[in-house]
């Protein structure tokens, strides 16, 4: 059958069902956020919470990886009713505090990450619209469907170091910690009782029907574990429970989530000040997200842990259970080597974090970015385009980007084997505050065969 709502443009009917409409940041929050990013790593970290302080002074999670195979058992942490503190919600939100009072904390250098392709913010008005980083003119309604657009790049720069020399690389234990005593003193941690078992490939403590909480320990390379507990799950009632429901109950407290998180990470007999910790959430949410980013040299790594909480206990929970050990020294090519690396199509330079260009704003409704000379609303063709003229010139945009500064630091890289290293790996910021990765190891340490 169809209603009012089928005749809707598709774009309106996303709005209609945005369950985020009408909900506005508090004042000065995208400046907050934006003015948080875009600080020197030294300015983020000053003003920082208490916690936030001792994280970032703290020594990484590292160990020498002959010694470590050898060592003893790690010392479990006893927790008692950990389950009954908190829950979290898996959504993006207005508001992001970290233990701050409301404010955006300073944070640590952000992740690195290796890969291949690039991806930007858009811009976008009533016209067609140029990728930011270079490429083919997207329509604005195709602008709405693809959020981020490879394309084709001009990189230079100009006074770069041109010295190699060598960096430590690094990589997760998962044998060590890949046993009964671990998996069970976490799941203890979250209230579950029970042994801990390997089942379908997968460490396992609790149901696996649904019917109850349930803890997964997968024996990839980072050891990564997933909890739920469906009893406290606010979007799942007791009367129906195959119908979702309004959720209700009180939001828990930034500080509470951390602490829960923290008891986690040390019932694995991890080191809980060695993380960056922020807890955010919404207007109008239920529950409190917190996430524990793995701290290097002051940068975080892409291995966080995560929990979602509820007034009633955990909600859900991931994370990575793998402990980091050292695995010496590589030799690294040098500021000017790595910049060229980013034309090298062997090395597939990735754009990492790209602000919203000056004077730009957001739509909310369809989440680009949007020209501060432009409307939001997007006009209907009437008509295809004119044919080309002959002889015309082939569109082949090409993006000059600027850098300006080079940093050394650490990109997580996933072996054939199912191993995984964290190798050292340069961030090139741009004129406009973009980010661009890529490895930094030499090439007489990397393998390019292919299978």
């Amino acid at each position: 059958m169809r209603d009012d709502h089928d005749d809707l443009d598709p774009v309106e009917r996303l709005r209609a069902a945005d369950p985020a409409a009408g909900v506005e940041p508090r004042d000065g929050f995208v400046d907050d956020v934006v003015a948080s990013v875009a600080a020197p790593a030294g300015d983020r970290a000053s003003g920082a919470s208490d916690s936030s302080e001792a994280s970032d002074q703290a020594a990484p999670p590292v160990a020498d990886l002959a010694t470590e195979r050898a060592r003893r058992r790690p010392r479990w942490v006893a927790i008692a009713g950990v389950a009954a503190a908190i829950a979290v919600v898996g959504a993006v939100s207005y508001g992001v505090g970290a233990a701050t009072g409301g404010q955006p904390a300073p944070v640590a250098a952000p992740p690195i990450t290796l890969g291949g392709g690039a991806t930007q913010e858009l811009s976008m008005g009533g016209a067609p619209v140029d990728s930011a980083i270079g490429g083919a003119k997207l329509s604005p309604r195709d602008a709405m469907m693809y959020p981020g657009w490879s394309g084709r790049n001009s990189f230079h720069a100009s006074g770069l170091s041109t010295d190699a020399g060598t960096a430590a690389g690094y990589g997760y234990d998962a044998r060590s910690r890949s046993n009964a005593e671990t998996v069970g003193a976490l799941a203890a941690a979250l209230g579950l009782g029970g042994t801990a078992e390997i089942s379908s490939g997968a460490w396992a403590v609790g149901p696996n029907d649904g019917t109850g909480p349930t803890l997964t320990v997968g024996l990839d390379g980072t050891l990564n574990f997933s909890y739920y507990n469906p009893n406290v799950d606010p979007w799942v009632c007791d009367d129906t429970p195959d119908v979702p429901c309004t959720p209700t109950g009180e939001v828990p407290a930034e500080q509470a989530a951390i602490d829960v998180l923290r008891s986690l990470i040390a019932a694995t007999g991890a080191d809980p000040d060695s993380y960056r910790y922020e807890a955010p959430t919404f207007e109008g949410a239920v529950t409190r997200s917190a996430q524990a980013w793995p701290l290097l040299d002051g940068q975080r790594l892409d291995q966080a842990w995560w929990l979602e909480l509820t007034d009633e206990g955990v909600y859900s929970a991931s994370g990575s259970l793998a402990e980091l050990v050292l695995l010496g020294d590589y030799p690294i090519v040098s500021e000017q080597e790595a910049f060229e690396r980013l034309s090298d199509p062997r090395f597939g330079a990735q754009a990492g974090i790209m602000p919203l260009a000056a004077g730009a704003r957001v739509d909310a409704a369809v989440g680009v970015q949007v020209s501060p000379d432009a409307t939001a609303t997007w006009e209907p063709p009437t008509e295809p385009p004119a044919v080309p003229d002959a002889g015309v010139a082939v569109s082949w945009p090409v993006n000059r980007v600027e850098i300006v500064e080079a940093q050394l630091g650490f990109a997580t890289q996933w072996q054939p084997d199912g191993s995984v290293l964290v190798v050292p790996a340069y961030t090139f910021t741009d004129a406009d505050g973009g980010t661009w990765s890529v490895i930094a190891v030499a090439d007489a340490s990397l393998d390019f065969a292919t299978e």
